[in-house]
């Protein structure tokens, strides 16, 4: 159920290293030896990366036209203009000549242009010209908007759009619907685009949850300039409006830096100062009381679905169960340590390892045993929309009273209902938030930490 055909994870970090190298090497060629490059590169570097961020420079997808990109490099000339004669003004008094610094900033994003564009045009000759980074489409619904978007997909092939099919749902028939569903399904698609006017409501819903249980990014195209007044993101594609349904905001490059950073600190912080003294003591602890390993390791699904090892301190006899079988209470694998750094939720303090190799967050969905994910998956609609984001070591499911183990159906219901919210709602002062209601909530200890 990855996500296919999506390499704005690597292409981001090597333009960012590509336009990083451009200022500074031309930086000490202009300047050197009369400014400090350590220091140079340090505020630049900062400086060119929130920026980057606040102008969505870096934000360049498959679907984005020459003159959007034309239009990114002369904002962000214009703002880092200010931000280098700032620094000499600053730092220099202005003592290096003005036209130098004019001619140095000329030279950068003349180059910055070049290597931006031959990225964009590299892409778009690979997928045209060998079919690589594509997506596969469909699109559901026949009438003049969805003919005009089967035209640019067909007619631009460099934008990576494989489409698969066009389905014509005129007659309104639930049967049509779930034979296109099923399509998507066997032959893997990657995105759904649906006109609006060519769905019944109920056809709307059944695709909306289709999409979440089954990881699929949905897209409509409006019937109407009414649709805009609704919370929705748009974007044009050629000049067609395509609408996004599902908002989320830890998709926003200058989301995703601050959340990545504060997970960063904040398990650096938890490891050097916590866990660097903590995990001997556990671990003669756990040893005393029973043999096997100090770590406890097990396979569970995170973002986009992948599989990662999630750490915890062993809190159990060593089994065969451990990886099918929820704790329960007064389960006699739980060891008598192993019985307290479960009530106070140090058992989970490894997991900030996880955080800071990239497979978790500080905040998020709880993940679960690969077996109960796809057992949840079948039963438990829109339970894989918590897996469009990083899962946490804490979340709002958490610490509104739906942890630990999952009695009832109802449980993982209200469970998937805090977490999407969470998703959709998500800010800094959020996760801060529960942050300290969990640290409240394990210094008070609660009823299902067994």
């Amino acid at each position: 159920m990855n996500k296919q055909g999506r390499y704005s994870g690597y292409l981001r970090p090597i333009s960012y290293t590509i336009d990083l190298s451009i200022i500074h090497g031309l930086a000490l060629l202009f300047f050197f030896p009369n400014v400090n490059p350590y220091l140079f590169i340090t505020l630049v570097s900062t400086t060119w990366i929130i920026l980057s961020i606040y102008s969505k420079f870096y934000e360049v997808y498959r679907f984005t036209r020459e003159v959007t990109i034309a239009a990114l490099l002369l904002k962000q000339a214009m703002l880092f203009t200010l931000i280098v004669f700032a620094y000499f003004g600053f730092r220099h008094k202005l003592m290096v000549d003005s036209f130098l610094v004019l001619k140095y900033i000329a030279f950068v994003f003349f180059l910055i242009g070049i290597a931006k564009f031959t990225i964009y045009y590299l892409l778009q000759k690979y997928r045209a010209s060998f079919g690589g980074n594509l997506r596969k489409t469909v699109i559901i619904g026949k009438n003049r908007q969805t003919n005009a978007l089967e035209t640019f997909f067909k007619n631009n092939p460099e934008y990576g759009y494989d489409l698969k099919k066009v389905f014509n749902l005129r007659d309104k028939s639930t049967d049509g619907l779930n034979l296109c569903l099923e399509f998507i399904k066997e032959n893997k698609i990657d995105e759904i685009y649906c006109s609006i006017t060519e769905l019944s409501n109920s056809q709307i819903l059944q695709v909306v949850n289709f999409a979440d249980n089954n990881l699929k990014i949905l897209k409509f195209l409006p019937d109407n300039k009414e649709i805009y007044s609704k919370k929705l993101k748009y974007e044009y594609y050629d000049f067609i409006p395509i609408l996004s349904l599902r908002v989320i905001p830890l998709e926003e490059n200058v989301n995703q830096f601050l959340k990545r950073l504060f997970d960063i600190v904040f398990s650096i912080f938890i490891i050097v100062f916590v866990l660097s003294w903590l995990t001997p003591i556990l671990a003669i602890l756990i040893k005393l009381e029973s043999k096997g390993p100090i770590f406890f390791k097990q396979s569970r699904n995170g973002f986009n679905y992948k599989e990662f090892e999630c750490y915890k301190f062993r809190s159990m006899m060593p089994n065969q169960d451990a990886n099918i079988y929820q704790a329960t209470k007064d389960d006699q694998r739980v060891t008598k340590v192993g019985k307290f750094i479960r009530k106070t939720s140090i058992d989970e303090l490894p997991q900030f390892y996880n955080v800071f190799f990239g497979d978790m967050s500080v905040v998020g969905p709880r993940p679960h045993m690969v077996s109960h994910t796809n057992m949840y998956a079948k039963r438990i609609d829109k339970f894989m929309v918590r897996h469009f984001v990083k899962p946490g070591i804490t979340g709002l499911a958490q610490v509104s009273g739906f942890r630990g183990e999952v009695e009832t159906d109802k449980d993982i219901i209200n469970r998937v209902k805090y977490d999407i919210f969470y998703i959709e709602n998500w800010s800094i002062l959020l996760d801060l938030k529960i942050i300290f209601q969990t640290i409240l909530n394990g210094i008070k200890g609660e009823d299902k930490a067994y």
